[in-house]
């Protein structure tokens, strides 16, 4: 297990101050399985892709970047502009007020023998408790679901193929009750490789209309009552 500090603790178990409850973190999708995260001092980036997948990272930064598996369009770290701390495996790291909980899953049904490992992240910001799911590719154990809880945001694998079908998904909402869901690693215009759309999920979880979004910002008090969906505008063609 790797530790950035020996300072380990989750959010989800202490007092959050009002003010934590207030401040925001604001989420934009930069394609695939790609998110920017921005808190008030630190921005967490996930699963950086290479350009031979169709969409572009630009000149991006961040204070903190996370691997889920080392295949390219979820690895391409030399593709962030400056120099960010790099979390690349299970285990529990703290840097600054973010911490981030890596947990060891697979890629495939076949316990990784397929398409190899995969790390869940678990990162906790501003007070809220964001689960990115990489590329999940089986089930979710009800002990590895015990270790997520009941997360706040959920950035989820939707576009079959080499991840969880769309009814493994479905069923894994309902395991870790989100107040937020966050489609990802669909097929797009953009994107060159071959998966499912993302009306696939939304019409299984039976959402026939949804208005993308551009970015979504969120506080710990302002979080739905009741489940909700977001899906981001994709990047446009060249």
């Amino acid at each position: 297990m790797s530790i950035i500090t020996d300072k380990l603790f989750s959010v989800n178990s202490l007092c959050i101050s009002e003010d934590v409850k207030m401040t925001n973190v604001e989420i934009r999708w930069l394609g695939h399985s790609c998110f920017l995260l921005k808190g008030k001092e630190k921005t967490v980036l996930t699963d950086p892709y290479c350009p031979e997948l169709g969409y572009s990272l630009g000149q991006r930064e961040a204070d903190i970047v996370t691997v889920s598996h080392f295949h390219p369009g979820h690895s391409y770290i030399e593709g962030i502009a400056n120099s960010p701390k790099q979390i690349k495996s299970p285990g529990e790291y703290e840097i600054g007020n973010i911490f981030i909980t890596g947990l060891a899953s697979y890629h495939d049904k076949e316990k990784g023998e397929t398409r190899g490992k995969n790390t869940i992240y678990l990162i906790e910001m501003e007070g809220l408790s964001l689960c990115h799911l990489g590329d999940l590719g089986h089930a979710l154990t009800s002990s590895l679901a015990g270790e997520l809880g009941n997360c706040d945001i959920l950035f989820l694998p939707v576009g079959e193929v080499s991840t969880i079908s769309v009814d493994e998904a479905a069923e894994i909402v309902k395991q870790l009750t989100p107040h937020i869901v966050i489609p990802m690693h669909y097929k797009t215009d953009v994107l060159t490789r071959n998966l499912e759309p993302v009306d696939k999920f939304l019409s299984k979880t039976g959402i026939h209309e949804i208005e993308p979004k551009a970015k979504l910002s969120v506080t710990k008090a302002s979080l739905p009552s009741e489940l909700q969906t977001v899906v981001f505008e994709p990047q446009q063609a060249a």
